[in-house]
């Protein structure tokens, strides 16, 4: 868009510096782009850097804001920004902090998804933002698509068949099996040649039910807007409030307060949608509903490894974030405890957490487990109480009196002379996994280098009585080296690990470090979508049900082409997300990655959707199908698609410079 005159240094000779800012001014209201934080091309390493100030133009961005157009508020839309993460204290900042030097005491008004507490929370401590909560996108029913349909009628005529008619019965069951190898889907659903013919068909007919109950975005939320046909009242009412408290708000008027939560996992009170949200009260974390919830996924997690491997395991890793535990009151938390063979206590009157109540050996009906966690950097900053409660727990098991069959903890302070560190994450003030700025730029040689830079950024080990930090280099390693497997777990219905950069950095950077370690320890991804039945499934089978039920899905494509530019980035972030998994854990079939690109790239219409809406997404699609190819990690059939995929970069490259994109 045209630049603002006010932007372009007037009174300065020319050739005078400036900085350049992209913005538009509509009468009182100027929409801009905020400068990166960093460079550009390292921008998703640089969000959370607590040791790079900020770039010169996001400094004059905030002081032109203040002092040339001398605005009244900001409406910061896109959660999250770069603003609440620059370097400076974590709470009550001071004027050498920099969120306080950009924006000074300007008010933010902040449009928030309703379901992200943690990142809300953030935006509250450290720019004081009125964080308006808004709905996710809408979700329907993901269906199948014409070959898992195929196979749905002949499972279903196989289902009638049975004890009627051996021979037909016989005959169809030999059709299914057929039918999913000849269109590659009984990789995916785990069939292989030797299954018998009952237990392929349970899996078929499981895999199907998976597919068809998975909860597709039909589109993105527009802020104040309800989605078109939308009968929900409470929806309705939703998109009102949203509108009416926007306004409000800057009209400097009070703004109800209202719970933080996903709605599609039954947090009905989470709406009317439009009010100043709120987390929960660290201190009840794990509320006893959790605790139960938590307990039950965590049973299911070892039951089915006993069922796979023949034995309990005896050391696993757990994934602790802030912003999921808020949603749950704490499940991932009660997980641990409960593995461990603990359980909280809780005041009768408050419901807060008191302590930790260790259960008899006999009460378990399995051995303990010994946990390591690896908390976010979020969750490190938020639960303190919640870092000592777990290492508290720890402790008091490891200094049981039991059989080492029955305690591996106790038996590995006994072996070591004392209970070493089991909580671990990066550095204080510093976020992420460690391997985000590698997988961006591509900058990395073996997946050995992605799972060093994972074992680096967890380099403290947390705990006591404040749930402190010190540093602890290569004890992360260590307890990696003795784990069975990584649990990593997805509660909100509304994201699914396709979406989020850091799913693949967090489960891909366990993977690629038991890799550079020599270990063989496997991953669960665990789906509490449904707290009432937790699901844990391989990473194979976790990435292949969103990319069959929803990537690839005309449902979810329709739906995101609706939105133009910032639909085309959807597509873009699948595409990074699925190549991300597949250079971090080795895993993913390569017939994904194909389906995904011919999804995308290989549909004429959705090809030139990309290149006019897009062309920056076009790109980067493009070069993330080449990095797979060059990697080794897709092998398609067809020789002329690098080429196909040189020239989409090329076509992409010329529009994003054309007069006519620019506009």
């Amino acid at each position: 868009a045209p630049l603002s005159p006010s932007l372009r240094g007037e009174g300065k000779g020319e050739g005078q510096p400036h900085f350049t800012v992209r913005a538009f001014t509509f009468g009182n209201v100027t929409v801009a782009l905020a400068p990166d934080r960093g460079r550009s091309e390292d921008r998703r390493a640089d969000y959370h850097d607590p040791t790079l100030p900020p770039r010169h133009e996001l400094v004059a961005f905030g002081l032109w804001l203040r002092k040339k157009l001398d605005v009244h508020a900001i409406v910061h839309v896109g959660a999250h920004g770069t603003l609440e993460w620059l370097p400076g204290k974590t709470v009550a900042l001071g004027q050498n902090c920099f969120p306080e030097i950009v924006t000074g005491s300007l008010p933010v008004v902040y449009p928030f998804i309703v379901s992200n507490p943690g990142e809300a929370a953030q935006a509250k401590r450290r720019i004081g933002a009125v964080t308006l909560g808004h709905l996710p996108p809408p979700l329907s029913a993901a269906g199948l698509d014409e070959n898992q349909q195929k196979l749905e009628r002949l499972v279903d005529e196989y289902a009638q068949a049975d004890g009627l008619d051996r021979r037909r019965r016989d005959r169809l069951a030999k059709l299914i099996v057929e039918t999913a190898q000849a269109s590659g889907l009984s990789a995916e659903v785990g069939v292989a040649k030797t299954d018998a013919p009952d237990e392929a068909l349970r899996r078929i007919d499981a895999w199907l039910c998976d597919l068809k109950d998975f909860a597709v975005k039909d589109g993105l939320h527009i802020y104040g807007r309800p989605a078109e046909g939308e009968a929900d009242p409470q929806r309705l009412a939703s998109a009102a409030a949203e509108r009416q408290n926007l306004l409000a708000a800057l009209d400097g008027r009070h703004i109800p307060a209202g719970p933080s939560g996903a709605p599609a996992r039954g947090r009905s009170d989470v709406l009317p949608t439009g009010r100043n949200i709120f987390t929960a009260d660290p201190r009840t974390m794990p509320t006893p509903t959790a605790f139960d919830l938590g307990k039950a996924a965590a049973e299911e997690v070892v039951t089915s490894w006993l069922q796979a491997h023949g034995d309990w395991p005896r050391a696993l890793v757990i994934d602790l974030w802030g912003s999921a535990s808020l949603r749950t009151g704490g499940e991932e938390i009660a997980q641990g405890l409960a593995l461990m063979g603990c359980r909280p206590q809780w005041d009768a009157a408050t419901g807060r957490v008191t302590g930790i109540e260790v259960l008899p050996p006999a009460s378990l009906g399995r051995p303990r487990i010994d946990v390591t966690w690896r908390i976010s950097g979020l969750f490190r900053d938020m639960f303190p109480t919640q870092i000592a409660l777990i290492d508290a727990a720890a402790r008091a098991v490891a200094e049981r009196d039991e059989d080492d069959s029955e305690n591996p903890l106790a038996a590995a302070r006994r072996a070591a002379g004392k209970v070493g560190p089991r909580i671990f994450g990066s550095s204080p003030g510093t976020y992420g996994a460690g391997l985000e700025s590698l997988l961006a730029g591509g900058q990395w040689e073996r997946r050995e280098d992605l799972g060093r830079a994972y074992l680096d950024a967890a380099s403290h080990a947390f705990g006591g009585a404040e749930g402190e930090g010190v540093s602890a280099p290569n004890a992360f390693a260590g307890r990696l080296a003795e784990a069975d497997l990584l649990v990593h777990s997805g509660d909100d219905p509304g994201r699914d690990i396709l979406e989020g950069s850091a799913d693949v950095a967090f489960i891909g950077g366990f993977s690629a470090a038991v890799a550079a370690l020599g270990g063989k320890a496997d991953v669960i991804v665990l789906d509490t979508t449904d707290p009432l039945k937790p699901k844990p499934r391989s990473v194979a089978e976790a990435v292949g049900r969103v990319v069959r039920a929803r990537a690839v899905n005309q449902r979810f494509i329709d739906g995101q082409m609706r939105h133009g530019p910032r639909g085309a980035s959807e597509f873009a972030e699948t595409v990074d997300r699925l190549v991300g998994f597949a250079e971090t854990t080795h895993a993913i079939p390569g017939a994904l990655i194909e389906a995904v690109h011919d999804a995308y790239v290989g549909d004429e219409a959705v090809r030139a959707f990309l290149l006019r809406e897009n062309p920056a997404a076009a790109k980067v699609i493009a070069e993330r199908f080449l990095s797979a190819r060059r990697r080794g990690l897709w092998h398609p059939l067809r020789n002329s698609i690098d080429d196909d995929l040189a020239a989409l970069i090329a076509e992409a490259e010329g529009r994003a410079k054309s007069p006519e994109a620019a506009e």
